[in-house]
């Protein structure tokens, strides 16, 4: 499918109790994420798919209007700026880890065999759900496949809602774990606040810097100090 357009039935399987989409392009993300994650991080990029795959299929009218195969690939490759392998070809010194994982799943996309049949509008809307997926207030008024990203990672912290029920999200989590998501999500964010602190001033992740990284300083870095002025110290 290379826009909106008329859709052909597309292959799918069943993961935890959950319809999933079962093209080349998606089997490829899944394991492209598998290759450069570690467990917490992947069973949390697979609850993630999960959740939003549920609440596509549960809601006709949502359904009608989201890519499931931009949607598929965005969720699974959303945490790409996660990588902390040596040398990480993904993981910039500048970039926020989110514009990281954008960047690399549109490479990924364009150099897939199936990627390249992608127009680029579909490849944009990847971008753009992973790059805005931490940032709820600003994705929500997006195209509905970026907003249901989102809300997919976020249900993962936030339990089930629109429209997934608890059984479902239950079935999904028994699957795979989460016993060790918030450990893990801290992990990684006091890791991106000592590796390249700029990226988080004024982020959500500030806090994790200040309570968990020594000598980690915001101040003067911060809106308010451009708009105000830095404190004096």
């Amino acid at each position: 499918m290379d826009s909106h357009g008329p859709r052909q039935p597309l292959p799918r399987r069943t993961i935890a109790g959950v319809s999933v989409l079962d093209t080349p392009l998606v089997r490829a993300a899944q394991q492209y994420m598998r290759d450069r994650s570690n467990e917490p991080v992947y069973k949390h990029v697979m609850r993630s798919w999960l959740f939003g795959s549920l609440m596509v299929n549960n809601n006709a009218t949502l359904a009608a209007l989201v890519d499931p195969e931009v949607q598929a690939v965005s969720l699974l490759l959303h945490d790409l700026g996660f990588d902390r392998s040596p040398g990480s070809p993904v993981v910039s010194a500048d970039r926020r880890f989110e514009v990281d994982g954008a960047i690399a799943a549109r490479e990924f996309i364009r150099d897939h065999r199936d990627g390249r049949r992608w127009d680029d509008r579909r490849v944009q809307l990847v971008w753009d759900a992973i790059a805005l997926h931490t940032e709820l207030s600003y994705a929500r008024y997006k195209e509905p496949d970026v907003a249901a990203v989102g809300t997919g990672i976020f249900m993962d912290f936030a339990g089930p809602t629109d429209g997934v029920t608890p059984s479902q999200y239950n079935a999904v989590v028994a699957e795979f774990p989460n016993d060790e998501l918030r450990q893990s999500v801290q992990d990684v964010f006091t890791w991106l606040c000592s590796s390249k602190p700029s990226t988080t001033y004024d982020t959500f992740m500030q806090p994790f810097g200040e309570r968990f990284v020594a000598n980690y300083s915001a101040v003067g870095h911060r809106t308010i100090d451009f708009v105000l002025g830095a404190p004096e110290t």
